[in-house]
């Protein structure tokens, strides 16, 4: 059981320069009072897409790199990470949203035009997997409407992908829910999915439970929501639901924009971070993401900092 202290909570608002919509630069810090505890340091991200442009960019550095084997486009693909390294690399886990299969078959949408049904049908190079973990992005929810894109052997080739380069996973894959449990510095931290298309609301509800009876915080992280528009009420209550079974903190996915926030019962509530690698430039909502680095202790959420990121046209993503 948690020790319950007096919480205060201070707001430090400040506008970001250059941002054309309504999304401010806000830092919550909840101050216990108590001795110092463990801490860690986590760093989540919106959806991440590597097919279409993105994938062609990184090829295309890497033949003028020397070639197309695997090692050669995780190394071009640094690229894309380029000025937002330094960043991923101080936090103790990153977590984002891998927005399709990792496979060995050829892409579909990178020669397709906008419109076309595989637009729309992800796969993502091998190579993929090592570059995430080489840029410290070591923990990814695969609960979403793209992991099926190539069936059940595209979502299985994406778990071995990812754990022979050493990437955690988790997620509420229809048929295969998974909870990705780890301890960074002693802080008991439980990854759960919850996936708006295929999952199973109930499924994650009783997992947060089971996490909190373990010991364990529950981390909620879904894909949900109407694409490029506001929060919707089913978000809101899901989300509303979720904190009342015993999560910590959620962080939604999959519309392509930054939703609004919310505090709930002391909890906060990100509906939507938004994009964070893909080839979305047409407005400023779907070019411009959030990041949000969340310090935990063992009684719970010490701070969060919002971090704007925007998507370039040369197909790298940027902190603010």
């Amino acid at each position: 059981m948690y020790d319950v202290a007096p919480l205060l909570m201070t707001f430090l608002v400040s506008f970001a320069a250059l941002m054309p919509f309504p999304i401010r630069a806000v830092e919550y810090t909840a101050r216990a009072l108590r001795p110092p505890s463990p801490h860690a340091s986590v760093l989540f991200a919106g959806d991440m897409m590597f097919d279409r442009s993105i994938r062609t960019t990184i090829e295309s550095r890497a033949r003028n790199e020397g070639g197309l084997p695997t090692e050669a486009l995780a190394k071009a693909g640094d690229f894309i990470f380029s000025c937002i390294d330094p960043l991923l690399a101080k936090h103790d886990l990153v977590v984002a949203n891998l927005e399709g299969p990792i496979t060995a078959y050829k892409s579909v949408s990178a020669t397709s035009t906008p419109g076309d049904g595989n637009n729309y049908t992800f796969t993502f190079p091998p190579a993929t997997a090592p570059l995430l973990h080489a840029h410290n992005i070591r923990v990814m929810n695969l609960g979403n409407n793209h992991m099926l894109n190539f069936g059940r052997v595209g979502y299985v080739s994406t778990k071995e992908y990812l754990s022979q380069a050493g990437v955690s996973f988790f997620g509420d894959v229809p048929g295969d829910s998974m909870i990705y449990h780890t301890a960074p510095n002693g802080v008991p931290l439980a990854f759960v999915g919850f996936n708006d298309f295929g999952g199973s609301a109930s499924s994650t509800l009783a997992y947060i439970k089971e996490a909190r009876a373990r010991g364990d915080m529950p981390i909620v992280y879904t894909h949900w929501g109407e694409e490029y528009m506001p929060a919707t009420d089913r978000e809101k209550l899901l989300a509303h639901e979720f904190i009342d079974a015993g999560a910590e903190i959620v962080i939604g996915s999959h519309p392509h924009v930054v939703q609004e926030r919310e505090i709930y019962h002391s909890k906060l509530i990100y509906y939507s971070l938004g994009n964070f690698i893909f080839d979305q430039y047409w407005n400023n909502d779907v070019s411009h993401g959030l990041m949000i680095e969340v310090i935990l202790t063992t009684h719970g959420v010490r701070s969060v900092k919002e971090i704007t990121v925007v998507l370039g046209r040369d197909r790298r993503t940027c902190a603010l």
